[in-house]
């Protein structure tokens, strides 16, 4: 993913022009800071919680996705700092799991806070690092509504799909573990919702006062 956007100048009213490493708004740096300050929550929560890891593949996981959001927010910190492209592009996270889910509902226990370390669990961590990947989604989502660095921008923007296969990888390892459970409709009920929606063909557009 590319982020090269040389050759654009940018002024401030009252300044004239602006640097390339101040070539931000002020929503965007406070957005931004709550993006990079909650990747480092996330990745500091990977590294706590690493020791108590049981399954191997759930630890496989956790190191994949602990190297890789650790170099975007590198690059992503790269081209706040500096308002150019950083090292080198944004990559694509590959999750190295199937995509099968299992649906229905199986009896379980009722879920409760853990009262002592010694509860820690792979269900636990496992919830813990998804809901690191679902925040980081939302808060990039919204940060990249605001950046005005196009670089940046883009940066940020190409992160969140990253964040979504993270989600969604954890997902489906939480749903084969029987900790996320998925209920379905009945058939009837999913075909209704399912037919409920037609395509639309291209209409005649009405006119306007600029005709």
């Amino acid at each position: 993913m590319m982020h090269n956007q040389s050759g654009q100048t940018h002024e401030n009213m009252q300044t004239g022009p602006v640097p390339p490493q101040l070539n931000h708004g002020g929503h965007e740096l406070f957005d931004v800071h709550e993006v990079l300050s909650g990747t480092i929550g996330a990745l500091n929560q990977a590294m706590l919680l690493r020791p108590h890891v049981q399954d191997p593949e759930l630890l496989d996981i956790l190191d994949r996705q602990y190297r890789f959001t650790l170099d975007e927010y590198n690059i992503t910190v790269e081209a706040f700092k500096t308002g150019q492209d950083p090292s080198h592009p944004t990559g694509s996270y590959k999750m190295q799991t199937g995509n099968d889910f299992i649906y229905g509902m199986k009896p379980s226990q009722p879920k409760k806070p853990i009262q002592s370390e010694a509860e820690i669990s792979d269900e636990l961590i496992s919830g813990l690092l998804l809901g690191s990947a679902k925040a980081g989604a939302t808060s990039k989502a919204g940060a990249a509504l605001e950046v005005c660095n196009p670089v940046l921008r883009r940066v940020i923007a190409d992160s969140i799909p990253n964040c979504i296969e993270m989600a969604y990888e954890l997902s489906i390892y939480q749903n084969k573990h029987h900790y996320y459970q998925v209920p379905q409709l009945s058939q009837q009920d999913a075909q209704q919702i399912l037919t409920s929606y037609a395509t639309a063909g291209q209409p005649g557009m009405p006119p306007n006062n600029l005709q």
